[in-house]
């Protein structure tokens, strides 16, 4: 029996400190890296005080993403997912920096939430160090921000991101260069100030390993083994004495530890003491180093992505049963959008891997607004999607999903549409069109089938052919399309219907 073909796919982490991207084979099941790439960027550094991204910084960064872009820039869009994190959800001037970074790159560019983050990391972790039986605590300390986890098997019970990372707590507290015990202590306790919320709750949970990964804590392992402080992991003990010898040197200029590199030796020390607060405050003893990260929980995101294992449509579900949604009249509006979606792909040029699956969960939580009220409830429910916490869904996803639910009904949001990311503008003015006119057709809420119906569009244009007769034995539809067609001139486009 053949084998599956061969797919390849790309994930890149456009870190606060360091850029990684990682090239893999997926066949029958199995994922197989066959290339990684790391350019240390420090783009957290770049940060002004003014949260703006310097000029250098950003340069140096889009350098690098050439360089990453010459290895992957011929691979299908929908096999490259890159994102960026904390340095890239902070700077002011980031939407400038992506628009620029996309191009350099040839694909596109998201930025996910910290606790996001904190899910793709775990996934990463999970599935270099798979365990079914233990619950686990995943520490991820970052350039500028550090996440901690507590789950079990694949599955997240708990994640949270705080902003805390190498870079940031570097400046914060040793921006002269200069390490001494008072600095130290107080940037552990600053630390342990920063976690202070999450205390009760992860230690009611319980943990019965700590696991650690990404840059610094490789590092902090590698340091340790080298000197001979412990022969397997990162113990409190080896810890201590690591901290007591950086102490001893008095300055980041004199740190000359075998396994710490001179590109992280800046920024090494911030690192360390975010270590050792969370150690301190959650009384770790031993922490095992994982391989897997970020860009491998990206990885595994993306191809289950592709093949039926999207937790988006699991976050989407979710949401749907706790905002209480009439299923019914969604799975309707659904039925109806992807029938229209079907005619419409090719002339509009819709992407079924990407906007087919907008449309559907549009369909199925358009009404979620109504949890809070009937008043503006289109209103209501951007909003709750825009502000929650959606895992899979990245910052620019959100936001997609966000306008397409404050449009589905009453005048187009004009300046928002405008206003959203340049080059998808007219791509959301067609799904909020398709939306709209799906849910218009099924105003009634009826489970009566409705007609077939033929569609011609253009470039900005749509004409629907109903049935002999069926527009007129419908008049509350035909007064809707009539209104329909007013309201969507203000998006450039015109809507015309006729019968058989």
């Amino acid at each position: 029996m053949a084998n599956n073909p061969v797919e390849t796919y790309a994930a890149v982490d456009l870190g606060s400190n360091s850029f990684h991207m990682i090239v893999a084979e997926y066949s029958d099941d199995r994922i197989q890296i066959i290339d990684r790439i790391r350019k240390m960027v420090r783009l957290a550094s770049g940060l002004d005080d003014n949260d703006n991204l310097s000029d250098k910084s950003m340069n140096n960064a889009l350098d690098c993403l050439q360089e990453f872009g010459q290895r992957i820039r011929e691979m299908p869009q929908v096999n490259v997912r890159a994102v960026g994190t904390n340095t890239l959800r902070q700077a002011n001037n980031g939407k400038n920096f992506i628009k620029a970074a996309r191009q350099a790159l040839g694909h596109k560019i998201e930025i996910i939430a910290g606790r996001e983050e904190a899910r793709l990391i775990y996934l990463g972790v999970a599935n270099s160090i798979y365990d079914e039986t233990d619950r686990r605590m995943v520490i991820d300390i970052g350039g500028g921000s550090t996440e901690i986890i507590i789950g079990k098997g694949f599955d997240v019970l708990e994640r949270e991101s705080f902003y805390i990372g190498c870079v940031n707590m570097t400046r914060r507290f040793f921006k002269s260069g200069e390490i001494n015990r008072n600095k130290m202590n107080m940037a552990v306790l600053a630390v342990r100030q920063e976690i202070e919320s999450i205390m009760t709750k992860y230690q009611a949970l319980g943990w019965n390993k700590v696991i650690g990964a990404s840059g610094t804590i490789h590092c902090v392992n590698d340091i340790i083994m080298n000197a001979g402080w412990s022969t397997s992991d990162i113990t409190q003990q080896s810890l201590t004495t690591l901290k007591d010898e950086v102490i001893n040197l008095g300055s980041i200029d004199a740190l000359n530890f075998n396994g710490l590199s001179s590109d992280r030796k800046p920024v090494f020390i911030g690192g360390l003491a975010v270590l050792c607060g969370i150690f301190d405050a959650f009384k770790v003893q031993q922490l095992n180093v994982s391989d897997g990260a970020l860009r491998e929980g990206l990885l595994y995101d993306l191809i289950g992505r592709l093949h039926d294992k999207d937790i988006r449509d699991s976050t989407i579900s979710s949401l749907a049963n706790r905002y209480s949604i009439d299923t019914e009249q969604a799975s309707r509006v659904k039925n109806t959008a992807i029938k229209l979606f079907e005619q419409l792909c090719v002339p509009w040029k819709l992407d079924k891997n990407i906007d087919l699956k907008f449309i559907q969960w549009a369909a199925e939580i358009h009404e979620i607004g109504l949890a809070i009220a009937h008043a503006q409830y289109h209103r209501h429910g951007a909003y709750l999607i825009a502000n929650s916490d959606l895992a899979g869904f990245s910052r620019e996803e959100q936001g997609k999903l966000a306008l397409l639910i404050r449009s589905h009904r009453r005048k187009y949001p004009v300046d928002d549409i405008n206003n959203f990311i340049l080059d998808d503008t007219d791509n959301i003015k067609r799904l909020c069109i398709l939306i709209r006119i799906a849910i218009l057709l099924n105003r009634s809420r009826l489970n009566v089938s409705l007609p077939q119906i033929e569609i011609k569009a253009k470039e900005f244009a749509l004409k629907l052919k109903f049935p002999e007769n069926w527009i007129e034995n419908n008049p509350l539809t035909r007064a809707d399309l009539d209104l329909e067609a007013r309201y969507i001139k203000a998006v450039g486009f015109k809507l015309t219907y006729s019968s058989s």
